[in-house]
């Protein structure tokens, strides 16, 4: 499917919140929303005041009390549900311009993958509905035991901007299909698509009040969010700073469980026996993929000495052929850099590489043009505990690094403080079962790296990568609490 648009004609309407079914200026801060890919002003932003916070928190607990989406028929819920990916797929001609424009992701990734991802995660979850409602227990003859699923009432739910409509379709897809009610609050760089994805929602059949958008910055609106009295479960994608933050107010004012998802440092390992092209291409698509904006960026590449060198100049030829460009241009394979500030972040790390010794194979500079671009950067020579070995860059920025044998390669791998995802690369089926069992990662990818259209498995991180699990079964689960019954007969 091709779209030809003017980056210049995004709606301004849908620069608001979404309450009780309809489109609300914000009465709170304005905040100028500008195109990564130009620096132009795509449309200021009307953030929620804190009562309007608190307007959506209570009309989502209300909505989902008198409309009965909780309790309607599982099946009925289901089918609203498919409805509204029906018309994701229908709407592509206006929610993907939407996304490329006031996102770090280009046109082609949004048709080819996040559109289709986000309906299809949608209908994943609605099957859920009315397939897994709990389970009886093996008690004795006198008596009958077993577990119910039920709504909490209201999800409280903090999306990045990333992926702006595949992570927000992570957090509603099993919470609506479980029967609650949402109030999502997405980053205020990427703010407009959700709003367009609320709209479809209600006209799909999902009852006005059962999926609210509040707009604004964390410290204030999602802060408020969290800590909301009608707020009874929390699901954050972000920072681990941040996530530190939520499960604090989480523990504070209820205590309410909290799903998180937060920071990876995420190695890459290549053996000397991998398909060397196989690998070298998967290797540099996990950390230039969305220009490395990516939680689970494949951000360390750990080399076997044998064929360090040649991985290496691989790679980096890799990185130069990129075509850096407006995520709408025709041609373009890696967009913007999402904001100057996270620009400035990553260059001050690449910096500071060079400062303790390393060296930037490729890139290692913003690209000067319009707009917010960095150039795929390689480093080699740094230490194990290098500031750009150890902290989450979030950008296309890889440090190498060469192994002896697989219990350096391993020590190497697990030696930072994340524990999100891993990628491994050889034929040797043996030491890829060693090593899945080695790494300390929620996620561990064997010769592939990434996610394509795989539900059906959980995905969270280990250590300070965050706790608990989106998608599959999990997710679902945990969008549910659990009421034990025991009647005696």
């Amino acid at each position: 499917m091709t779209i030809a648009f003017n980056p210049d004609s995004i709606r301004p309407d849908l620069a608001a919140n979404f309450i009780g079914g309809r489109k609300i200026l914000g009465a709170g801060a304005v905040f100028d929303v500008l195109r990564p890919s130009d620096g132009a002003l795509l449309a200021p932003l009307h953030c929620a005041a804190m009562d309007q916070m608190s307007q959506a928190a209570e009309d989502a607990a209300a909505a989902q009390k008198s409309s009965g989406w909780g309790r309607m028929d599982p099946r009925a819920r289901a089918r609203i549900l498919h409805r509204w990916a029906d018309a994701i797929d229908a709407d592509r001609a206006v929610l993907a311009p939407l996304e490329a424009v006031g996102s770090t992701r280009t046109l082609a990734e949004i048709l080819a993958w996040d559109l289709p991802y986000t309906a299809e995660c949608i209908r994943f979850f609605a099957e859920f509905a009315d397939k897994h409602g709990g389970e009886v227990g093996a008690t004795a003859d006198d008596r009958f035991g077993f577990t119910a699923n039920e709504p909490y009432g209201v999800v409280g739910a903090i999306a990045p901007w990333n992926l702006p409509l595949v992570m927000a379709a992570w957090k509603l897809g099993p919470a609506l299909a479980a029967g609650n009610a949402v109030v999502l609050k997405p980053s205020e760089l990427t703010p407009f698509s959700v709003v367009r994805l609320a709209e479809l929602a209600v006209q799909a059949g999902v009852p006005a009040g059962i999926f609210n958008v509040v707009q604004g910055m964390g410290h204030d609106i999602g802060d408020g969010l969290v800590r909301a009295e009608q707020v009874s479960k929390v699901s954050f994608t972000g920072s681990t700073a941040t996530g530190r933050a939520i499960m604090s107010a989480c523990a504070a004012t209820g205590p309410k469980p909290c799903t998180l998802e937060l920071g990876g440092k995420s190695p890459q390992i290549i053996f000397a026996d991998a398909d060397m092209d196989k690998a070298c291409a998967i290797v540099a698509r996990a950390i230039t993929l969305n220009a490395g904006q990516v939680c689970v960026a494949g951000s360390r590449l750990l080399v076997e000495a044998g064929v360090a060198d040649e991985v290496t100049e691989r790679i980096a030829a890799l990185f130069r052929a990129h075509r850096l460009g407006e995520t709408w241009a025709d041609g373009t394979t890696m967009g913007p850099i999402v904001s100057e500030k996270q620009l400035a972040g990553i260059d001050a790390i690449v910096q500071t590489a060079r400062a303790e010794g390393g060296e930037a194979i490729t890139g290692g500079a913003r690209i000067e043009r319009a707009g917010t671009f960095y150039a795929p950067t390689l480093i080699a020579g740094l230490s194990a505990d290098a500031t750009a070995v150890q902290s989450e860059i979030f950008g296309p920025v890889l440090t190498v690094q060469s192994f002896a044998d697989e219990e350096e390669a391993y020590a190497l791998a697990n030696g930072t403080r994340y524990g999100l995802a891993a990628g491994v690369h050889t034929q040797n089926l043996s030491r890829a079962i060693r090593a899945t069992r080695a790494l300390e990662a929620g996620t561990v990818w064997v010769n592939r790296y990434g996610r394509s259209d795989d539900f059906i498995l959980p995905t969270g991180g280990f250590k300070q990568s965050g706790l608990g699990k989106d998608l599959g079964r999990e997710a679902y689960l945990a969008s549910c609490k659990s009421k034990t019954v025991l009647i005696g007969l």
